[in-house]
């Protein structure tokens, strides 16, 4: 395939895991739309969507060490399954329990933990998956093309669920999801990678995890992505938490615009996946997450401040490529540089980095929102995040090139 962005798509085993992804997660997003409205609607305080927030990104500090540990050890593809068995369980019982009205916001909290903590450990399993179902020099745009499947989702699912939602209820839009989390279980059972070395030596959860730690601390193109994040999620990520409140309370658009607002987002992030590989390609991966962060602190201040629901989706268009070119461009850092042997639970690092600080970034923002409201909020998010920027750069010259350094052992990176 000529276009560098698509030819991860000519391995059959990878292109059949983000085709169930992508079905996966446009029933993720269907089932975060609903919640949101349901959550805002019924009880008209942003501090629910704060608190379901971090329900469902705290359990990944147990999940993600856990997850890493085993997909270094087990077959990463059964571990996926198994984790996607639960959420289906878990989503089903959501839609149970809204479809009888027996749903209330604590429940949907609970049920959240239970799917954030299957989610959290099978995602190192997933991104670890990623390099082995490819070519070393297609990573880059494999992890854009996941990031890719991820947001397509993100303006696919919430289309489905306003029309969901206006000829049905929520509880339909999770009883779909459930059924996408089944989906993946099948589809991963034709997914095939290289066999990897059996790992004999005694489990050692602690000891492990902290190796592994030890080991990402001491690769700087590690170390950095793994902070980076967590500032990134702090600042900027929040907004996505807060997207039904700026719909229904701030633009007035309702649940409809919510989804609109969504939708925006995931049509930015898709453009950015699919053509910051190409840009990358023809100057660096450094420059393009420079620019990506740059342009999420101007897109999320633009986004704070616009004055209708079309102005909110044109900033939000913007800030999801930004904001998809960003994490893109951190995750895949940590890829090229963790070694094979500890890649899985360096991996959950990162993801214990970001799980650890959106939680607290979305409750803060969503109980200051209440306060304060939610445009000041986001306008000072974005003024924060390019204040750590500026800092940074002025007192770490150093610090972007550590992105781009290649691995000992290896040839020097494409697009670096």
């Amino acid at each position: 395939m000529p276009n560098a962005s698509f030819a991860p798509l000519r391995h059959r085993s990878f292109a059949l895991a983000l085709s169930a992804s992508f079905i996966s997660s446009t029933g993720t997003w269907m089932q975060s739309v609903a919640l949101g409205v349901y959550l805002t609607q019924t009880t008209h305080n942003t501090v629910w969507l704060g608190l379901v927030t971090a329900a469902a990104w705290v359990p990944s500090l147990v999940g993600s060490p856990l997850g890493g540990l085993v997909a270094d050890r087990w077959n990463r593809q059964r571990w996926i399954q198994s984790n996607n068995v639960v959420m289906t369980v878990a989503a089903a019982a959501l839609a149970v329990a809204q479809l009888t009205r027996h749903l209330s916001p604590s429940l949907a909290c609970y049920l959240a933990i239970i799917e954030g903590l299957a989610s959290a450990a099978a995602w190192p399993a997933w991104q670890s998956l990623l390099p082995d179902l490819v070519d070393r020099g297609e990573v880059l745009a494999a992890v854009s093309l996941s990031s890719a499947q991820f947001n397509l989702g993100r303006v696919v699912g919430p289309v489905l669920a306003a029309v969901v939602l206006t000829v049905g209820s929520p509880g339909w839009c999770f009883a779909i999801n459930a059924a996408t989390f089944l989906f993946v279980v099948i589809a991963f059972l034709f997914v095939r990678s290289a066999p990897r070395p059996r790992v004999v030596e005694p489990v050692r959860l602690w000891g492990e995890t902290v190796d592994g730690a030890r080991r990402a601390w001491s690769i700087n193109g590690c170390r950095y992505p793994i902070i980076a994040v967590a500032v990134v999620a702090l600042t900027v990520s929040p907004f996505i938490a807060l997207v039904p409140a700026m719909a229904i309370q701030v633009l007035h658009a309702g649940k409809v615009g919510t989804s609109w607002l969504v939708s925006a987002q995931g049509v930015g992030a898709v453009v950015g996946a699919v053509t910051l590989p190409m840009v990358a390609r023809r100057t660096s991966r450094v420059f393009v997450l420079r620019l990506s962060i740059v342009m999420a602190v101007v897109s999320e201040g633009l986004y704070a401040l616009a004055p209708s629901l079309g102005l909110a989706m044109v900033a939000l268009v913007v800030l999801g490529g930004a904001y998809v070119g960003t994490l893109t461009g951190l995750i895949t850092s940590v890829q090229l540089h963790a070694p094979a042997k500890e890649r899985s639970r360096i991996l959950s690092l990162y993801t214990l980095s970001l799980s650890i600080a959106y939680p607290i970034g979305a409750v803060a923002q969503a109980s200051m929102a209440r306060w304060w409201g939610v445009r000041p909020i986001t306008a000072v998010s974005a003024l924060a995040l390019a204040a750590v920027v500026v800092s940074v750069s002025v007192i770490r010259p150093t610090f972007w090139a550590e992105f781009a350094a290649a691995p000992i052992g290896h040839s020097r990176l494409l697009a670096d």
